[in-house]
This record gives C-alpha cells, structure tokens and sequence, in this order.
C-alpha cells in the first residue's frame, strides 16, 4: 500500500461502516411497518431496542477496525495532522451525499473513540456543519400536497388511498367521518374556508409502540398548523384514534420524554425542515432526536450551546432544587439545560456505585419512556471556560467531582456529564402554585407513577423532588439511580402488630427485604402538606394498595402492552361514538 493512501484508506473504511450502519438502521425501520400490520407489538418493541444500539455497536465495531488496520501500516495516528488528512478525504467521499450531517457525525464518533480523551477540534472534526440544514431537496417532494377543491371530506379521502395498509380497517367510513367533522370544526374555529386551505402530508409513516401516524401541517395564511393522525390496530382491524390540530397535543408527541419514532425519512435534514413550523418551541436537535437520529441530535445540540455561549454572557450556576446525594446540577439561566455529574462519593444511604448509575441511564435510554422519562445525552471532555462558572459553582465541583474536572488557564474540562432538558422540580413547583395548578401536576403526578408501572419501570424514590413539570405542565421523572424494572419488586401489605410492644416499636417489627416495597407507605413520606395530600388521595389514591401494583405485575408478566395515549385521551373518536 501506498503510504499516501493510508489517509484515503482510512476515511473510506469509515465511509463503508456507516452505509452499513445507514442500511442497517433503515432495515430496522422498514419492519416497522409489518410490525403494526400484524399486530407484533413485541416484536416492534425489540426493534426500537435494537435500533437504539445499533449506532454504538457499529461504532465500536469500526473503530476496532480502524485501530487493526492503521497499526498494520506506517500512519502516525497520533498526529494531528494525520487525522486532518483523513477528515479531508472522508468529506471529498461525502460532499454530494443527501445525509452529508448524519455521516459527519459518525465520522466524529470514531475519531472520539479513536482518540480518547480529547476535546472537541473542529480541524479532526466535523464540529461545525459543513453546509446547511436545507443544502438538501429532494427532486420528488418527500410530502404529498393536497388543495381542498371540492370539500373536506373527498381531501380526507384522498389522503387516506395514499396509505394503505396489508390489514383491514375496522370501519373506514365512520373514521373519515369524524375526520371530516374534526377537521371542519377547526376551520370553523378558525374563521377559514376550506378552499383557503392546504394540506401538506409526510409520505413516511411514524411508528412507536402500538400506533402508527400520518404527520402532516396545514397551510394556512402563510402559517403552518399541525395535521397528525394517529392510527391503532386491534383485533377488529386498524382504526383512526383521532385527529390532532393543535401545537401542545402534537408538541407532546414528539417530545424528549418519549421514544423515538421508526420512520422510514428520505433525506433526512429535508424532513426535519418539514417538522420543524408546527414545533416552532423545538430545537432542531431534539426533532433529530424524535426521528432516530440521536447522536446526530447530539451534534446539532452541541452546535447550538456553543451559538448560545457567544450570544450569552450569564454565569453557569448551581441548578435549583433539594441538591441530590448522586448527582451534582448545575445550569446556565439563560438556556434550558441542565448539566448532571456523578458524585464521586455518595453519602449513606446510598448504595450505588458510578458504573450502575451510568447502567441505569443507558436502560432509560432503550426503554420506552412512554412520556415520563427525560431524554439525555451524554458527553465525554467537554470544555468551558471556567470564568463563565461562579464561585459557588466551582466550589461545589472541586468538592464533590474533583475526579471529572481539570483546569488549564482558563479551560475548564469536564470528563463526564449527561445533559438533559431543564424542568421545574415538582417540589418547587408546587410551592407557589394555584389551586387549579397544583390539581393539574399532582394528577400528573400520580399518572407519571402509572404510566412508568405500566412499562415495568419503578422509579425506587417517588419524591417529588426527582419529578419535574414541563412547559406543558406534564411531569416527568429525572432521577434514575435507584430505578429498577417493576417486576422485580416486592409489594407487600404490613402485617397487623401482634401486641402493643409491636403496634408502638420505632424499629419495624416485620423482616424487611431488600426489594419489598409497602405501598401503604407512600403517603406518609412522599407530601409535604396535607393541602397536596388530599389532593392525591383523591385522585391516586389506588396506588397506596398492593392489589394495583400485583395487577401490573400481572399483565406484563402475561406479555400484555398496556395502552398508554401520547395525548388526551378526550380526543379519540370513541368518545363521540
């Protein structure tokens, strides 16, 4: 081999292993599906999991390859240079590709696996997008556009010959009816006739867990209002749920607490564009996120924290809330993120270690979040300047992380964090929160706990403290170092006191084992007032009996998908039947 060529060899190896990785994730995506023609929820389950490996596998996988192959030849791969000459090579391969950004960000997986330990270096790395967001059309649309030229209802019909499904419809007429109704109440609303109006629909159909939906926007004085409709299958054939038009109820579908979607998307940076008018409070990371594209998500995050840090001039501080005994937070007032470090000790009682808390957001991560777990990201040697870090703050981190932090000048580096969406911790929220507030977030509360049972997740601390509520006010829960699957916990009753020795004893006079959990308990420890209490008991009170929490058990031992809505459950067409 011609030694000139190791730089080429190099980026082309990486080249092959993501149209490997490309192909691989579109194999997964495309059963999607199949999956929801026939039913197999399970199966549909697994490939949401395998996907969400996918992209780690391969690149451990290639940059093994690439370490044999390079130590095979004369390339001084510790050189800067070296690297310089294969990101070259890897963009000369890519500059046409119509996922140019997806395929820079792989090549910035490997060369950070490549060589650990280093920050982030836009000369080796594709740290800035080389082109555009939108450097991509498509020359046939990845939509269909529809005009309302005759009525509502033969649009509605159009639109739904356009995707066909290898399984029945439970009753097609009726659910085109309501279509029809929901979508001309809404225009009504609006004070717009219909001749005024487009729709735009996605060619792609979204899959998550037991539906499937159809996404589009309508057009409508030069403004885009969302057009989702969601599609369930059951035992009587597939059947419309609902027709979504409003920017929250849609918002909330795709929001960072839930699982990404399978989907099938051409170019995928035109898809986004597509989606991003009807998510106008988004960032483009997180629709990257929504879509499968996480690690490219990542990116488009890290890109647009760096804009901010330029455009910001505000002090990196201690985030708000009971400070944890796992994780130090800390936040920049001015951008809704929080950044979560490892302790390096823990305090009794305490029992994890590093590692299983790092096992823990992994599970969350390729666990159905069904809506109720935050969404993260993860980041190795991250650099800031330290003078942006109050005293307060440094202070903290030279205490409690001494470990993850070194400092050089001016640079502050951070050798592990995990990133997530800023939320108002459900303590503080209800603070100062009105009546008809607090009703609202102590519902969710208690619906948050049945919602993570209902995907075999227990939280292990059901303070209110580790929930947040979101801009929606939806409660979300963010503190992962205890949390385990539900079906491996012990709900017991408290057995009735003997004599009055028992009845009165400080100590339980009961064996207590290491997974039982007394449910029986909950009030007592998890509502600081009587005000919030009554409130959940009259809501939730069910969750203080084992009889739930054995049910649970039950069903998903049984293999049974609990149905849980990504939106109100008010807006399906059963209740208008």
């Amino acid at each position: 081999m011609f030694n000139k060529l190791v730089p080429y060899e190099t980026a082309f190896m990486i080249l092959e292993a993501y149209i490997h990785y490309y192909h691989q994730f579109k194999r997964v995506t495309k059963r999607a599906k199949i999956r929801f023609e026939n039913r197999d929820w399970l199966g549909l389950q697994e490939d949401m999991r395998e996907r969400s490996v996918l992209y780690r596998r391969i690149v451990n996988e290639t940059t093994s390859e690439v370490r044999d192959f390079l130590s095979k030849t004369t390339a001084d791969e510790e050189n800067p240079q070296f690297w310089i000459e294969v990101k070259q090579n890897f963009f000369d391969e890519i500059r046409n590709f119509n996922t140019r950004n997806i395929a820079e960000t792989f090549y910035n997986s490997i060369f950070r696996h490549s060589n650990q330990g280093l920050s982030a270096n836009p000369e080796t790395m594709f740290v800035h997008s080389t082109g555009t967001y939108r450097e991509f059309k498509s020359v046939y649309p990845i939509y269909h556009t529809f005009d309302f030229t005759n009525d509502v209802e033969t649009t509605v019909r159009r639109i739904i010959s356009l995707y066909p499904f290898d399984a029945p419809y439970e009753n097609l007429e009726r659910d085109i009816q309501f279509i029809t109704k929901t979508l001309e109440a809404k225009l009504n609303a609006l004070h717009v006739h219909w001749k005024y109006t487009k729709v735009e629909i996605l060619k792609s159909v979204f899959y998550r867990n037991k539906a499937a939906y159809i996404i589009g926007r309508l057009y409508i004085h030069d403004s885009f209002i969302p057009f989702v409709l969601p599609l369930l299958h059951h035992k009587s054939g597939i059947f419309f749920d609902t027709l979504l038009l409003d920017q929250n109820h849609v918002s909330s579908i795709f929001s960072y607490h839930r699982s990404y979607f399978l989907v099938d998307v051409d170019i995928v940076s035109e898809t986004v564009d597509f989606l991003k008018p009807i998510f106008p409070t988004k960032r483009m990371g997180e629709i990257y996120n929504s879509i499968g594209f996480e690690k490219h998500g990542k990116t488009v995050f890290y890109r647009d924290f760096q804009r901010h840090l330029i455009r910001s001039d505000d002090m990196f501080t201690i985030a708000p809330g009971i400070k944890g005994m796992v994780m130090v937070v800390f936040h920049l007032p001015s951008y809704n993120m929080v950044f979560k470090m490892i302790r390096d000790e823990f305090a009794p009682p305490k029992k994890v270690t590093e590692e299983i808390v790092k096992e823990k957001y992994r599970l969350v991560s390729q666990h159905d979040r069904v809506g109720r777990m935050t969404d993260s990201h993860v980041f190795e040697h991250l650099v800031f300047d330290q003078r942006r870090f109050d005293d307060e703050l440094i202070e903290e981190l030279e205490k409690l992380v001494p470990s993850k932090i070194s400092c050089d000048g001016n640079l502050l580096k951070i050798s592990h964090v995990f990133v997530e969406k800023y939320m108002t911790p459900l303590n503080i929220y209800l603070q100062n929160a009105s009546e008809e507030d607090a009703r609202v977030v102590i519902d969710g509360y208690g619906k948050a706990i049945k919602e993570l049972a209902s995907v075999n997740i227990f939280p292990g601390d059901l303070l209110l403290k580790n929930f947040g509520v979101t801009r929606l006010q939806r409660v979300v829960f963010y503190d992962y170092d205890e949390i385990g699957f539900l079906t491996d916990y012990n709900f017991r009753r408290i057995p009735e006191p003997k004599n009055e020795y028992e009845e009165f004893s400080a100590e339980p006079y009961y064996h207590v084992g290491p997974d039982d959990i007394f449910p029986e308990e909950f009030q007592r420890f998890l509502f600081p007032n009587n005000h919030t209490k009554r409130i959940f008991n009259e809501l939730h009170s069910d969750l203080y009996d084992i009889d739930f929490w054995k049910n649970t058990q039950q069903k998903i031992e049984n293999g049974e998908l609990i149905d849980v809505f990504p939106y109100d459950e008010k807006f399906r067409f059963s209740n208008e039947s």
